[in-house]
């Protein structure tokens, strides 16, 4: 029997390897013809099916399936209110009804009103934010919220490992529960696919409902490795609202010595920009949950609010299930706004084409362009086409650097000192188009001097790369970099 299966195999494989030139050339067309992409992206994914034949072909099934076929996610419930919302905001921009407190942001009306029309988000300006750029401090402020929360606890995060960390927290959970606060835990199987059933078994237990957005084939196998839900948030009773770029884990708190200090960007709000982080919790949710939370009015309740805050926010999104690529768009047409400074911290920077452009042009333009990454790789293959990128914004007459204390995994873009674009999304073409992202735009200088001097503090841990340190770079690492940038499209 396993001599006629052994002698099955070799056939198939002996057909295969004599039409292998064929084979190739019908998943090439597939690849061309019957996914609408951009050419650099479809270039690149011929580039590994010539390499890697019909391996290359299982990578782009598993990897590069366009999922923007229709509208994942539905509000009809109050789509109504929202649009009623984002309508008289338009009028009141037309009409030029519409004043921000600091006349140096009138310039961004025109990136309000893209936010508005394109994805609906209302800007709010009462809002209180609070910075954190120190993982301990950033959970502390977390738990202490949520033992203060009444209603609900809405937890979203894209990385959760049950290591002491995530522990501390589901007691305060496990705690809350008991007290008779709703608590709901979204996660993604992805990120969190080192958590063992037993883990979310013992929060049901408790009371505590619990999603996994694109769950996992037979428990472990994963055919979505694209299109992953990057989003952390956090609702706290409609009131407090958590987004940035730490996930759960001991790594993001600095006690991982792989990666030494984490150096990331959270923001803490208060106001009533909770209210759009807590409707794009809810839209993720009843995707996961095949619920309806729009149905529970008290969710969506405006409660009092303790600080008075004076910052205007808008929340935007983007993700496959999107028609645009929303954040891109909004680090694109702030670059062109600039007129004095951009700041950008990422941990991968691997841009598209418009974006690349823009800042070399920028930094030509006589724009101070400064762009932080960290000084080691999580991801070798993302890195190091990263460092490539560079080479080009510091051949611009950017300033680069890269982190030295620790790793570097914030995201975040300041410009002028007066408009910051943060949250979830990187600054590549992954973060653009295939992950599920939520950034927050924050039109205030107060907010946006804290995070530029922030960014200059980091200077103080950070090597600049000049032009002549990028250039003595040796062969092994030109190599890694050249290799590495031919699939950046599809990184």
């Amino acid at each position: 029997m396993l001599e006629i299966a052994g002698d099955g195999f070799l056939t198939v494989y002996r057909w295969m390897m004599e039409h292998l030139f064929v084979i190739n050339i019908i998943f090439s067309l597939i690849i061309i013809f019957f996914r609408r992409r951009n050419p650099t992206t479809v270039w690149a994914w011929l580039l590994l099916l010539y390499f890697v034949p019909i391996l290359g072909f299982v990578l782009y099934l598993l990897l590069g399936q366009n999922f923007r076929k229709e509208r994942m996610f539905k509000m009809k419930e109050i789509e109504g209110e929202i649009k009623y919302a984002v309508r008289r905001q338009e009028e009141s921009i037309y009409r030029k009804k519409l004043r921000l407190r600091d006349p140096e942001l009138e310039r961004f009306k025109r990136l309000i009103l893209y936010n508005l029309n394109e994805g609906e988000a209302v800007l709010t300006d009462n809002n209180d934010i609070r910075i954190y750029t120190d993982g301990r401090e950033k959970f502390q402020a977390l738990i202490s919220e949520m033992e203060h929360a009444r209603n609900y606890i809405h937890v979203q995060y894209y990385i959760i490992k049950n290591d002491e960390l995530w522990k501390e927290i589901e007691e305060v959970l496990l705690r809350k529960a008991r007290q008779g606060v709703e608590i709901r835990v979204l996660f993604d199987s992805m990120g969190c696919r080192g958590m063992r059933h037993s883990d979310w078994a013992r929060l049901k237990k408790a009371g505590i409902k619990v999603a996994e957005f694109f769950p996992a084939l037979l428990g472990k196998l994963q055919l979505r490795i694209n299109y992953r839900n990057h989003r952390k948030i956090v609702v706290i009773d409609g009131r407090i609202g958590f987004v940035g770029g730490f996930n759960v884990g001991r790594e993001y708190v600095g006690l991982d010595k792989k990666f030494g200090y984490w150096r990331d960007t959270h923001i803490c709000i208060e106001g009533s920009a909770v209210t759009s982080l807590a409707v794009r919790f809810v839209l993720d949710w009843n995707y996961a949950a095949r619920e309806n939370l729009f149905l529970e009015d008290r969710l969506f309740e405006i409660p009092d609010y303790v600080r008075g805050g004076r910052d205007p926010v808008q929340i935007i999104s983007s993700g496959p299930d999107s028609s645009s690529q929303e954040i891109r768009d909004n680090y694109l047409r702030l670059i062109h706004m600039a007129r004095k400074n951009i700041y950008i911290q990422t941990p991968y920077f691997i841009p598209d084409d418009d974006i690349r452009d823009a800042l070399i042009i920028a930094a030509k333009s006589g724009i101070d362009v400064r762009i932080m990454i960290p000084c080691k790789p999580d991801h070798p293959f993302v890195y190091w086409a990263t460092y490539s990128y560079l080479g080009e914004m510091i051949e611009a007459g950017a300033r680069c650097y890269t982190y030295d204390n620790g790793f570097l995994h914030a995201k975040c873009m300041c410009v002028d000192g007066l408009v910051t674009c943060m949250g979830t999304a990187n600054m590549d073409i992954r973060s653009f188009s295939l992950n599920f992202e939520v950034n927050a735009v924050v039109y205030s200088a107060r907010t946006t001097e804290k995070l530029m001097e922030a960014f200059e503090n980091d200077i103080m841990k950070s090597t600049l790369v000049t032009r002549k340190k990028y250039e003595q770079r040796d062969l092994i690492l030109r190599v890694k970099e050249q290799f590495c940038r031919l699939f950046s499209p599809v990184l």
